[in-house]
């Protein structure tokens, strides 16, 4: 039998191209200082994966990313992680603190790198983060088109829990009889944070206290009760509800559609042919899917882009 070579003691195997850039590749925690050269790579990243697939970006231009991910560095609220090789950032990763649930997003690498196994490292790191804040649940919307990346969420332990349909279109200008829809307040946080909670088992008080404070959130009251609330309609937005018509006075009554449109679980039929039986049209799927603690909705309710 010929003998077969034995590894020097120490010396390791020869390392492939991609192994390399990994060894290369090295992880930090982001700064606002970062926001340009990230909002440039996410901008192209997203772009990229988009064009692919025959939709449109979710960011516009690279100016409108740059500025995205800016306002979001600057917040206390907010996490990063940037990946660098040879000195050059070619990746990035945040997740947004909502209390007891994270929201991570946005992920991109760039182009050039996204076969090189940067989205996973960053994503490992991220959940490492969250894992160390001891958040009882992290989560996510994605692409569904891009099966790539529901793949990599799915190998990392993320389950998909729920089909969403990105809406755009003109504010529909309506009010339903019977359900009143007016700014919210301070006052009304903790009626507000009963309905979230009643609906999802928990409560988004820092993102309702914030819409509250920029103006941009609404409540819903039928028979002088609470019985739903909207941050904004939009991307960014989210909205819980006791019932479909109160949701629907809601949306009716945004003066505003934020961005590239807001998400709505497309399982919620009649809310689904509602709107578009009022104008709305629907850009692309996307999907939810959440790692630890998830309970089934008792409500309607409209997710944002993290959750």
């Amino acid at each position: 039998m010929p003998n077969r070579p034995r590894r020097r003691p120490g010396i390791p195997n020869a390392l492939t191209p991609r192994q390399k850039h990994l060894v290369d590749t090295t992880l930090r925690p982001a700064s606002a200082a970062d926001a340009a050269e990230c909002g440039r790579i996410c901008y192209e990243a997203f772009r990229h994966i988009a064009a692919a697939h025959g939709f449109a970006p979710d960011f516009p231009t690279a100016e409108f990313a740059q500025a995205a991910l800016g306002m979001m560095l600057e917040q206390s609220t907010v996490t990063g992680i940037v990946a660098e090789r040879d000195g050059c950032i070619i990746g990035s990763g945040l997740f947004s603190d909502g209390g007891a649930i994270a929201g991570v997003g946005p992920i991109s690498v760039d182009p050039s790198t996204q076969d090189d196994h940067i989205g996973r490292r960053i994503m490992e790191r991220l959940l490492e983060l969250c894992a160390e804040r001891h958040f009882v649940g992290v989560r996510l919307v994605q692409a569904a088109y891009h099966s790539r990346s529901m793949a990599l969420y799915a190998k990392l332990g993320f389950a998909l829990r729920e089909p969403l349909v990105c809406l755009q279109g003109a504010p529909l200008g309506l009010s339903l009889p019977g359900f009143d829809v007016r700014a919210a307040i301070d006052l009304d946080i903790e009626a507000c944070d009963a309905v979230c909670f009643r609906i999802h088992g928990h409560t988004r008080h820092i993102e309702l206290s914030e819409a509250i404070a920029q103006q941009t959130a609404s409540v819903v009251e039928r028979h002088g009760r609470i019985t739903g609330y909207m941050t904004s309609l939009g991307f960014v937005g989210h909205a819980a509800a006791e019932s479909t018509p109160d949701l629907q006075a809601l949306i009716g009554a945004a003066p505003h559609i934020v961005g590239p449109g807001f998400l709505l679980p497309s399982r919620n039929a009649a809310l689904f042919q509602w709107c578009l039986a009022h104008g709305l049209r629907v850009t692309q799927p996307l999907s939810l899917m959440t790692l630890g603690m998830y309970a089934n909705p008792t409500g309607a309710y409209l997710p944002s882009v993290l959750y």
